[in-house]
């Protein structure tokens, strides 16, 4: 139903479902509609019905607001008019979608034209990949190279491969019907994404598919199915800047309307004949959803209705950047994003994570509406599908390690495990049940049959069972006669490539792209702005004024003018690769999916950003221009500028295609430095033409920046104030110049360059749209697979236990599961069940003193936002919590709840002491002493929402360093060890002890490993009192119940815990003991125990006057909600907080309160004599530790800056090859200066960039672990700086050798030192500068705007563009500011400071470099001490910020 709506409702059909109860009620229907009529409406109607059929489909009559009728047309709706229509349609979504629905599909079974369906068949699908298993999976620098030479020794066939293929699905075949609600279930990683792709056809290459997949009989090439059918992910990839609204909009432009209109019009046609009239709001629902390329359409406003997205219609949907809709809104919004569209079959992958149960409910009853209405055909894999979500599906799919345990009707799989031995107990979910029952730790609970001994019945047993059972028997029989082609439908299958026009859809890229520029304004201006300061930098530095023209070398300043001009612009393209690279994602996305071909994508983002280049090179020509002196006539002006103009576009053009074939940032950035090193050193200033070697001289030639400083560089010499002749030479100044660099004096290089450039700029950009259209996205990379978890997936199929050899590694597992058999399995029904382990009170090596916590009048408040400030609001403070009051104790597990916005998080931050902004008033108290938060640190723990860990270590290490950290100095090193295993087995992590983190929705640990992770992490802290944020939030039944088993354990131990908790199902909330119940607007309505079976808490509840009786069998957690809403309290007229306030149990609490709050007699306040548990270089220590092992394991920051040092230093050392030893000439000089200027400065923006995105990771790691009191500032500072130390040294070390050599400077071990030296140190700094640039901005995107914005300044004044002697006095300062000027001026001198030998005309080395360059031999020591400075400076800055700044906004 992905048309969700009318979609393709209309379209002429050939399965007529004829059920006479619906057709009565359809004539009732329009019966009662044409009584109510007025002979008015009647002569509008006769008039319209006269129009031709084109006319007659694009006008209705449309009631306005107050009450009149008139005719419009459809493709001019207004806001307002569609608005109303809606209104009057469907109001209230959950209660008029159905009759809508029901009208629609009445107006068309009325002529009878049928609804096309589609039919769904697998048969035999087995799918395999390939992964390297154990170790081998870890990405370790020694790994990922061997990995990259076995993959080219395998595709030369020179070894085997040495992966393991992994079945993902196993021979399974079954049927998908249309007008019936498919649910498919299983665990995490039992192949229900890859299924719903392969039915969707949109499995990858890289995976080996067999079997087929048929739709209506017809094989996947003979339609398109990305067309026919929707597969909606289960990632949110979207483009932040857009509004929910356009985001939709945009959507349902590009995918078109289907089939609709050639059924309206065949509607049309067939009611005229009958003579019957419509009502006029379905009809003109029905013609404007009928209507292609519409900016907007009343599709898209139904929808958002539908998925409850009206309220934030007009929101942006936000990223990391910038704010916008909650997780759970843009859930919604891809989910909308797929049904605005006409396809017939939805396949949508755990649509409902983030979203609490009514609102999931709601969803999939509208789904299930349209389904069953207007015959659409649906699967939907949920992960916690509550009851009542659940009884809304027809078939249930169960898959469990790549089988089908069963699939058919909803009614009969409860049947089928009852006949495998199975029983789902009362107050469990049957989705629950039937994801646990298979799996061998939760299969015992289940076992009924008594009398039998239990053993385990592996996945393969369920799957072989299935196929004799009366319903597996029934498909295979269904399956075995094909279907009938002949039923198909021909509007059911779609066969056109795109939905629309390819005009339509260039005019919809269009409108987004302008939109986006529109609101990325700031991007545009922030460029201006910046090239408006470079410019008058550049104007005051080549003053006019200072510059004559009296020499060749006066000739070569201005040619630095020029050249920085060129590079200037030309980077200022450089933006353009981050923007290309972060809409690729969505790029991806929509091309996959057929929204539009990736040329409609590429061209209006070319061609719309050209008027801003008019603008931007604008600014430089027209302020620089005449300041600086250039030639004054005006032609001369504008051929710069045009010129100018052609190499923005042209390196635009260039960085989008590097982005689009990089695919990510660190790729990209690596290749993009690295092809510009290549045409900059290429572009004939650098190294002039006649001294680039014969087998390099092809570079130089293709080289774009080679045309355009031949071309700005004619263009100004051959000017009138260049003609005169110098005394004593036959040529003129300005040929001289020319020659003296190499370049071709002749005018027509002006327009052979001008020429080239535009070549360029048409060539990078179509080579851009090429790599859109066959570039895939980078592969997910998937967590390494231990041996052990493959055995265990292996042993779960076939049920064959695990052998000998892995049991003795393996006994953690063994004992959890040893625990779970020894169950009473009485105990399923008391309280507790399933989480009751043997109470053998784990985790007890370390002893902790059992804490109480009370609070008393909490009041928390921030600033009034300004919006709300905008909107009228006159108060200064927004209270978002109301004088709370409560008490958590040992032992007793409570859980926080309310509806989202009750303050639940915000109550847990102010109690943990994590606020770092707003007013709080009121008392906490622990054991009877007030709060202090320096030693309540020491004895909490804190497991944040999203789960934030360093991803290069593993499960182990990220426990070790905690432990090491956190636990007392007392404690020895065998005890910890003891107490993190215990941890381990406690949370059950003991089978991942080895496997890599990762960072989240990319590699590494899935959701629910990670969570455990997160309490783990907090438990080897032996904290006295744990807070918990949502800790099963996004994880499905199984992996819920087993961190809420973790979290029982926990609790047993006399640990004091408390959880915010979103969405329970029944046997989870009852997991708990206490509740804290808020209302929106942070106030406490219930507050106390549970009871058996949520006794106390329904019975409070339903002792209010007016509120419903709970339904047997129902979630109490849900009705509870439900019940105290705030649109209930107006219904009942009360406010649960007032009756809470007036309750015994408020009296109750009151006093326990004050009870807890006085101390123990013979206690004492917390004390502890130190702030951290360990001293200072512990902390280092571990900090080190951990770094290292980080950088060790990230391949993609260290091995990629090593192998880029590697290629530079190789093409350096051949492009200027043996030109250390030539010194006969000026030029020879420069040319070896040129290779120094040009490596420092890029392989030290490279450290700089690729830094920062490392530390940018781990500061938000940082912040969490300094927020729980591990370590200070300071030593993670050092270990991050220290760490560094190293890898710098073995890449200068590789870069300096190969470059010394084969320029063949001076074999001394003096320079050979310096030069060294001057390397290493210039890496250094520049790599701490990208650190120090992170510790200031709030992320790595402004990191890297910011510090651009001074490697630009820091070239110019590099002293090589400009030597020193010829900086005008103002900007001397700047120069001995400059760190790249120190490292140059320390290269040069040790190099050639002290040579005495005479050049060709007859001017001393030492001499020439002391003149022109102002460098003296005897100022080295001083350059090496500042240079070294440069490195501490920032290093201390870059700690200092750490320390100083924080961005975690909370």
């Amino acid at each position: 139903m992905a048309s969700m709506e009318t979609g393709d409702v209309y379209r002429v059909g050939s399965m007529r479902s004829n059920s006479s109860s619906i057709w009565r009620r359809g004539e009732d229907i329009f019966s009662r509609s044409s009584r109510e009529e007025d002979d008015e409406e009647a002569l509008k109607w006769a008039a319209l019905e006269k129009l031709p059929t084109y006319d007659r489909v694009r006008k209705g009559i449309l009631t306005t607001e107050e009450g009149e009728r008139s005719e419009v047309d459809v493709q001019r709706l207004g806001n307002q008019d569609r608005k109303n229509l809606m209104e009057r349609l469907v109001k209230v979504a959950e209660e008029d979608n159905e009759k809508f629905l029901f009208k629609l599909r009445d107006r068309i079974e009325r002529v009878g034209i049928d609804i096309p369906t589609i039919e769904v068949r697998y048969e035999n699908l087995n799918l395999e990949a390939e992964a390297y298993v154990g170790n081998r999976g870890l990405p370790t620098i020694f790994n990922s190279t061997i990995n990259i030479l076995e993959a080219l020794a395998n595709i030369l066939h020179i070894l085997p491969s040495r992966k393991k293929s992994l079945s993902i699905l196993q021979d399974v075949s079954g049927i998908i019907k249309p007008r019936r609600m498919t649910l498919l279930l299983g665990p995490p990683g039992s192949g229900k994404t890859t299924l719903l792709l392969a039915l969707a056809g949109k499995l990858g290459s890289d995976v080996k598919l067999s079997g087929k997949v048929t739709y209506n009989g017809h094989e996947m090439d003979e339609f398109v199915p990305q067309r026919t059918a929707a597969y909606i992910s289960q990632h949110d990839l979207h483009i932040g800047e857009m509004t929910v609204r356009e985001t939709l909009a945009f959507s349902a432009r590009c995918q078109g309307v289907g089939t609709r209109y050639d059924m309206l019009t065949e509607l049309s046609r067939r009611e005229k004949e009958a003579n019957i009239k419509p009502d006029p709001d379905i009809d003109v629902f029905m013609k404007a959803a009928a209507m292609g390329g519409q900016e907007t359409s009343v599709v898209t406003d139904y929808i958002l209705k539908i998925l409850g997205l009206d309220i934030c219609a007009d929101t942006m949907v936000g990223d990391e950047m910038r704010r916008g809709i909650s997780g759970g809104q843009r859930k919604r919004v891809t989910t909308g994003e797929m049904l605005v569209g006409p396809s017939r079959a939805l396949f949508m992958d755990e649509i409902s994570t983030g979203l609490d149960s009514s609102t999931t409910f709601q969803i999939v009853n509208s789904l299930r509406q349209s389904i069953h209405i207007l015959s659409g055909t649906a699967v939907i894999s949920l992960l916690q599908p509550a009851p009542e979500t659940y009884n809304l599906f027809d078939d249930i799919i169960l898959l469990s390690d790549g089988l089908v345990v069963y699939q058919g009707p909803r009614e009969n799989v409860l049947e089928f495990f009852d006949h495998m031995g199975f029983k789902c107990p009362e107050r469990k979910g049957v989705a629950d049940f039937l994801q646990e029952v298979t799996s061998r730790k939760d299969q015992q609970q289940y076992w009924t049959r008594h009398d039998e001994p239990y053993r385990f019945v592996p996945v393969r047993e369920f799957a072989e069972a299935f196929h004799s059972f009366h319903v597996g028997q029934d498909i295979g029989k269904e399956l075995s006669t094909p279907y009938d082609k002949k039923k198909s439908h021909p509007a059911a299958l779609t066969t056109s490539r795109y939905g629309v026009s390819t005009k339509e859809l260039l005019k919809a890229t269009t409108a987004r792209e302008l939109l986006l520029m529109k609101r990325n304004s700031f991007v545009y201006i922030f460029k201006a702005t910046q090239l408006t300061i470079m410019a008058f930098i550049t104007m005051t530095v080549f003053l006019r004024t200072e510059m004559h023209r009296n020499s060749v070398t006066d000739g070569g300043i201005y040619m630095g003018a020029l050249f920085f001009s060129l590079i200037t612009l030309m980077f200022n393209g450089f933006s353009e690769l981050a923007m290309t690279i972060l809409k690729l994602p969505v790029f991806y996305k929509q091309r996959d999916l057929l929204f539009y071909p990736p040329w409609a994508y590429a061209i209006p983002t070319w061609i719309l950003k050209i008027p801003i280049t008019f603008v931007e090179v604008g600014v430089w020509v027209f302020l620089t221009y005449y300041v600086v002196g250039f030639d004054p006539y005006v032609g001369r002006l504008f051929k710069q500028y045009l010129l100018l103009l052609a190499i923005n576009q042209m390196a635009s053009g260039l960085f989008r295609f590097i982005g689009a074939l990089g695919r990510n940032m660190i790729v990209a950035n690596t290749f993009g430095s690295f092809a510009l090193l290549v045409l900059m050193v290429l572009g004939g200033f650098i190294i002039a033409r006649e001294d680039v070697k014969k087998w390099w001289i092809w570079g130089y030639w293709i080289s774009p920046i080679m045309y355009a400083q031949n071309s700005i560089s004619t263009n100004e010499f051959l000017g009138k104030t260049w003609r005169h002749t110098l005394p004593g030479m036959s040529k003129p100044l300005g040929v001289l110049v020319l020659e003296s660099r190499g370049i071709f004096p002749e005018a027509k290089w002006y327009w052979i360059g001008l020429g080239a450039l535009f070549g360029y700029m048409f060539l990078f950009n179509s080579f851009f749209i090429v790599a859109l259209t066959y570039l895939n996205p980078f592969g997910k990379a998937q967590a390494a697979m231990s041996e052990d978890t493959l055995k265990e997936k292996q042993a779960n199929i076939t049920g064959e236990m695990l052998d000998a050899s892995s049991r003795g590694k393996r006994t953690g597992i063994r004992s959890t599961s040893g625990d779970v058999n020894n169950r009473k399995s009485a105990s399923a029904s008391s309280r507790h069940a399933s989480f009751n382990i043997d109470q053998d009170k784990k985790g007890m090596v370390l002893p902790f003193v059992p804490l109480s916590i009370t609070f008393d009048d909490i009041k928390y408040s921030v600033d009034m936002p300004q919006e709300m400030k905008a909107q009228g609001v006159t108060e200064d403070r927004l209270q978002l919590l109301k004088g709370v009051s409560g008490t958590f104790r040992p032992g007793v597990l409570t859980a926080l709840m309310g509806v989202s916005g009750a303050g639940k998080t915000t109550l847990m931050d102010v109690l943990a002491g994590r606020k770092t902004g707003g007013y709080i008033d009121g008392s906490i108290n622990i054991n009877g002493y007030p709060k202090k938060q320096e030693t309540f640190a020491r004895v909490s723990g804190y497991c944040e929402q999203n789960d934030i860990h360093s991803p290069h270590v593993t499960v182990y290490e990220s426990l070790s360093f905690s432990a090491w950290l956190r636990l007392p100095s007392d404690v020895d090193i065998t005890t910890r060890k003891m107490f993190i295993e215990e941890v381990m087995e406690l949370v059950e992590l003991t089978s991942l002890r080895d496997a890599l983190v990762g960072l989240p929705g990319v590699s590494g640990l899935s959701t629910e490993q990670r969570k455990r992770l997160t309490i783990a992490v907090e438990l080897v802290a032996n904290p006295s009192i744990i807070f918990m944020d949502e800790p099963t939030s996004g994880l499905d039944a199984r992996a819920a119940a087993i961190v809420m088993r973790t979290v029982r354990n926990t609790v047993d131990t006399g640990r004091t815990v408390v959880c915010t908790i979103h969405q329970p199902s029944i046997d989870i909330f009852e997991a708990f003991d206490e509740l804290f119940l808020m209302k929106r607007g942070g106030e406490e309505i219930y507050v106390g125990p549970l009871g058996h079976h949520s006794s106390h808490l329904i019975k409070y509840f339903e002792d209010v006057d007016g509120v419903s009786k709970i339904k047997t069998g129902y979630n109490p957690a849900t009705w509870m909600l439900e019940s105290t809403s705030l649109s209930q309290e107006a219904v009942l007229g009360v406010n649960f907080s007032d009756i809470y306030k007036n309750s015994e149990l408020f009296q109750r609490n009151k006093s326990l309160i004050k009870e807890l709050s006085m101390p123990p007699p013979q206690s004492s306040d917390l004390y502890f004599p130190t702030q951290y548990s360990q001293n200072f270089i512990t902390q280092t220590m571990a900090c080190l530790w951990k770094q290292n092992l980080s950088y060790w394991r990230n391949p993609s920051y260290t091995a990629v800056r090593f192998f880029f040092t590697l290629i530079i230093a190789l093409l350096f050392g051949t492009i200027f090859w043996d030109l250390g030893t030539k010194r006969k000439r000026q030029q020879d000089l420069l040319n070896a200066m040129g290779s120094m200027y040009a490596a420092v400065l890029f392989i030290g923006v490279q450290n700089a960039s690729s830094v920062q995105p490392v530390v940018a990771i781990e500061r938000t790691v940082f912040y969490r672990e300094r927020a729980a009191g591990m370590y200070s500032a300071l030593p993670y500072a050092l270990g991050q700086v220290v760490i560094e130390i190293p890898y710098i040294l073995v890449q200068s070390l590789l870069y300096g050798v190969i470059v010394y050599a084969m320029i063949g400077f001076e074999w001394t071990a003096a320079k050979f030192f310096w030069y060294m030296f001057f390397m290493y140190f210039t890496l250094l700094y520049f790599t701490f500068y990208g650190m120090m640039a992170v510790g200031l901005t709030p992320n790595h995107n402004i990191a890297s705007i910011v510090s651009s914005a001074f490697y630009a300044i820091w070239n110019l004044f590099s002293g090589f563009i400009i030597p020193q002697t010829r900086i005008p006095v103002w900007w001397r300062w700047y120069y001995w500011v400059c760190p790249v000027a120190w490292t140059l001026y320390g290269l040069v001198v040790s190099q050639f400071g002290d040579i005495e030998d005479r050049m060709d005309n007859d001017v001393i080395i030492s001499e020439f470099i002391r003149s022109y360059f102002g460098f003296r031999h005897d100022f080295l020591g001083v350059v090496a001490v500042v240079v070294v400075a440069f490195t501490v400076l920032f290093a201390f800055l870059f700690g200092f910020s750490i320390k100083m700044i924080n961005f975690q906004i909370r």
